[in-house]
Protein backbone atom coordinates (compact mmCIF):
# COMPACT_ATOMS: atom_id res chain seq x y z
CA UNK A 1 0.00 0.00 0.00
CA UNK A 2 1.49 3.25 -0.95
CA UNK A 3 2.01 6.46 1.62
CA UNK A 4 -0.82 8.43 0.26
CA UNK A 5 -3.28 5.13 0.24
CA UNK A 6 -2.20 4.46 3.78
CA UNK A 7 -2.93 8.02 4.56
CA UNK A 8 -6.30 7.65 2.83
CA UNK A 9 -7.51 4.44 4.52
CA UNK A 10 -6.43 6.29 7.92
CA UNK A 11 -8.42 9.11 7.59
CA UNK A 12 -11.28 7.63 6.66
CA UNK A 13 -11.35 5.08 9.69
CA UNK A 14 -11.22 8.41 11.94
CA UNK A 15 -14.32 9.57 9.74
CA UNK A 16 -15.84 6.35 11.31
CA UNK A 17 -14.65 7.16 14.69
CA UNK A 18 -16.21 10.50 14.69
CA UNK A 19 -18.99 10.40 12.86
CA UNK A 20 -20.46 6.65 13.05
CA UNK A 21 -19.16 3.37 11.02
CA UNK A 22 -20.38 3.78 7.42
CA UNK A 23 -19.99 7.45 7.11
CA UNK A 24 -17.40 7.30 4.76
CA UNK A 25 -18.61 5.81 2.31
CA UNK A 26 -19.80 9.01 1.30
CA UNK A 27 -16.14 9.95 0.51
CA UNK A 28 -14.52 7.45 -1.36
CA UNK A 29 -16.25 8.28 -4.95
CA UNK A 30 -14.41 12.07 -4.63
CA UNK A 31 -11.34 9.80 -3.51
CA UNK A 32 -9.36 11.83 -6.50
CA UNK A 33 -10.51 15.18 -5.46
CA UNK A 34 -7.84 16.95 -4.08
CA UNK A 35 -10.61 19.24 -1.66
CA UNK A 36 -11.89 15.98 -0.43
CA UNK A 37 -8.46 14.01 -0.33
CA UNK A 38 -7.21 17.01 2.22
CA UNK A 39 -10.20 16.49 4.34
CA UNK A 40 -9.66 12.87 4.55
CA UNK A 41 -5.44 13.12 5.05
CA UNK A 42 -4.91 16.46 6.85
CA UNK A 43 -8.01 17.36 9.00
CA UNK A 44 -9.28 13.75 10.01
CA UNK A 45 -6.08 11.36 9.42
CA UNK A 46 -3.89 14.47 11.75
CA UNK A 47 -6.36 16.37 13.03
CA UNK A 48 -9.21 15.05 14.48
CA UNK A 49 -6.95 11.68 15.11
CA UNK A 50 -4.14 13.36 17.19
CA UNK A 51 -4.79 12.22 20.85
CA UNK A 52 -4.12 16.31 22.00
CA UNK A 53 -7.56 15.76 22.48
CA UNK A 54 -9.96 13.56 22.32
CA UNK A 55 -12.66 12.93 19.51
CA UNK A 56 -15.61 14.65 22.38
CA UNK A 57 -13.45 17.86 23.57
CA UNK A 58 -12.83 18.39 19.48
CA UNK A 59 -16.45 18.20 18.72
CA UNK A 60 -17.14 20.16 21.60
CA UNK A 61 -15.37 22.69 19.65
CA UNK A 62 -16.78 22.16 16.74
CA UNK A 63 -20.23 22.44 17.80
CA UNK A 64 -19.34 25.40 19.78
CA UNK A 65 -18.40 27.25 16.45
CA UNK A 66 -20.81 25.61 13.94
CA UNK A 67 -23.51 26.96 16.56
CA UNK A 68 -22.13 30.82 15.86
CA UNK A 69 -22.89 29.60 11.88
CA UNK A 70 -26.23 29.26 12.99
CA UNK A 71 -25.68 25.49 10.86
CA UNK A 72 -28.51 23.66 12.57
CA UNK A 73 -27.79 20.92 9.13
CA UNK A 74 -23.90 21.00 10.40
CA UNK A 75 -24.41 20.30 14.23
CA UNK A 76 -26.96 17.47 13.22
CA UNK A 77 -24.30 16.18 11.60
CA UNK A 78 -21.89 16.25 14.74
CA UNK A 79 -24.63 15.02 17.36
CA UNK A 80 -25.44 11.96 15.42
CA UNK A 81 -21.85 10.72 15.48
CA UNK A 82 -21.62 11.88 19.19
CA UNK A 83 -25.06 10.26 19.95
CA UNK A 84 -23.91 7.18 17.79
CA UNK A 85 -20.86 7.07 20.51
CA UNK A 86 -22.59 7.73 23.58
CA UNK A 87 -20.55 11.21 24.28
CA UNK A 88 -23.53 12.79 25.66
CA UNK A 89 -25.96 11.91 28.01
CA UNK A 90 -29.36 13.17 28.11
CA UNK A 91 -28.75 15.87 30.64
CA UNK A 92 -25.85 17.29 28.79
CA UNK A 93 -27.84 17.26 25.48
CA UNK A 94 -30.28 19.78 27.44
CA UNK A 95 -27.08 21.85 29.05
CA UNK A 96 -25.54 22.42 25.88
CA UNK A 97 -28.24 24.87 24.14
CA UNK A 98 -28.78 26.49 27.52
CA UNK A 99 -25.28 27.33 27.99
CA UNK A 100 -24.18 28.71 24.21
CA UNK A 101 -27.09 30.63 24.70
CA UNK A 102 -25.34 33.29 26.00
CA UNK A 103 -22.29 33.19 24.00
CA UNK A 104 -23.67 33.02 20.58
CA UNK A 105 -27.62 34.28 20.98
CA UNK A 106 -30.64 32.91 20.62
CA UNK A 107 -30.87 32.98 17.22
CA UNK A 108 -27.66 30.85 16.65
CA UNK A 109 -28.76 28.73 19.63
CA UNK A 110 -31.83 28.02 18.29
CA UNK A 111 -29.91 26.04 15.14
CA UNK A 112 -28.17 24.12 17.98
CA UNK A 113 -31.66 23.21 19.83
CA UNK A 114 -32.61 22.15 16.28
CA UNK A 115 -29.83 19.99 15.53
CA UNK A 116 -29.76 18.39 18.87
CA UNK A 117 -33.71 17.09 18.39
CA UNK A 118 -32.75 16.01 14.56
CA UNK A 119 -29.78 14.20 15.10
CA UNK A 120 -31.70 12.22 18.14
CA UNK A 121 -34.84 11.67 16.04
CA UNK A 122 -32.14 10.21 13.65
CA UNK A 123 -30.33 7.74 15.92
CA UNK A 124 -34.11 6.64 17.42
CA UNK A 125 -35.05 6.02 14.01
CA UNK A 126 -32.26 4.25 13.21
CA UNK A 127 -31.99 1.90 16.22
CA UNK A 128 -35.55 1.01 15.66
CA UNK A 129 -35.39 -0.23 11.87
CA UNK A 130 -32.46 -2.02 13.20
Amino acid sequence: MSTNEEAWQQGLATVDAVYGEGYSAMMEPYKDHRFNREIVTNQFRNLWADPALSIREKRLMVLGLTTMLGRADLIETQMTGALLNDEFTDEQLEFLPHFLLFYAGAGNTTALFRGIEAAKARVKASKEAE
